[in-house]
């Protein structure tokens, strides 16, 4: 004999996140992948040209471990896009410099980003284009502006565990 399914009171709110995510993770993968990134490398480009940051501060924007961020950087060294110079703040630091050839890539990651980007909200009319944003500001600052802890950690794709 099998049992009824407790029925759903809510919208599955995971859900619709869970697989928005990544079908736009997987959008964004491929477009980046065209000229030659991926979306790592993107965010360690954009994020290095701030201003100075270590690989450290880098890999915690980035939500990446260390071994992925070594990866990733490394990638970036060999494609003559960026390389590893001691700080001018701290001699024990070392920062993710960004060359010129790695700047112009930046500039032309970023314009396919924004172009993902644009397309996925370009798909909803105007009016609601601007609720969907709007709510999800709200959200992502105020009730789901941090995750919980608890006796299990959920971990995110990229995230390593404590």
């Amino acid at each position: 004999m099998t049992a009824m399914a407790p029925a759903r009171t809510e919208t599955d709110l995971s859900f619709l996140l869970d697989h928005t995510s990544h079908a736009l993770r997987s959008r964004m993968a491929a477009a980046l992948a065209e000229i030659g990134l991926t979306p790592r490398m993107h965010c360690v480009l954009v994020h290095a040209l701030e201003k100075e940051r270590t690989q450290i501060q880098l890999a915690e924007l980035g939500d990446m471990d260390k071994t992925t961020m070594v990866v990733t950087v490394d990638a970036l060294e060999k494609a003559g896009y960026a390389e590893r110079r001691p700080s001018s703040t701290d001699r024990r630091a070392r920062i993710i410099a960004v060359t010129e050839k790695g700047a112009a890539v930046a500039q032309r990651s970023q314009e396919v980003v924004d172009g993902v980007h644009r397309d996925a909200l370009r798909t909803l009319p105007d009016d609601e284009r601007e609720v969907l944003v709007r709510a999800l500001n709200r959200l992502v600052t105020g009730h789901l502006a941090a995750p919980v802890e608890g006796p299990v950690q959920t971990r995110r794709a990229r995230e390593r565990t404590k």
